[in-house]
């Protein structure tokens, strides 16, 4: 099993929460904060998952997922997205860019680590 995760997040300290919960789990968590050069940052650090906020500076979570499902499929990089707005609307356009799931904030930390177990898992 893979212990590499991405997490592509503006917001200090959901960042900080996180990486916490996720290292203390065994994980190696690298992070990022803009969407200018997300694809780049995920294509260099071939993550086994990547935790993508909706907003982010410079380019939407959307744009950053229908980009990388061009070139990975949903088993290649799981893909977990992340939204303080929970509304059905983002669902659906999560859905529609290839999402594998979809979390709203605030989360808790046991919902975050059994997400991420159970999408590097399957």
């Amino acid at each position: 099993m893979g212990k590499r995760v991405l997490l592509i997040e503006d917001e200090p300290n959901i960042i900080e929460a996180i990486s916490f919960i996720l290292s203390r789990d065994g994980w190696a968590v690298a992070t990022h904060s803009n969407g200018h050069d997300a694809v780049d940052v995920v294509e260099e650090a071939k993550p086994d998952l990547l935790i993508l906020d909706v907003m982010l500076p410079g380019k939407s979570g959307f744009e950053i997922l229908r980009h990388l499902r061009e070139n990975y499929g949903p088993q290649d990089l799981p893909v977990m997205m992340l939204t303080a707005r929970g509304q059905l609307k983002d669902r659906e356009m999560a859905e529609k860019a290839g999402v594998n799931r979809f979390m709203t904030k605030p989360f808790s930390n046991a919902e975050m680590l059994e997400a991420v177990r159970e999408l590097v898992a399957s």
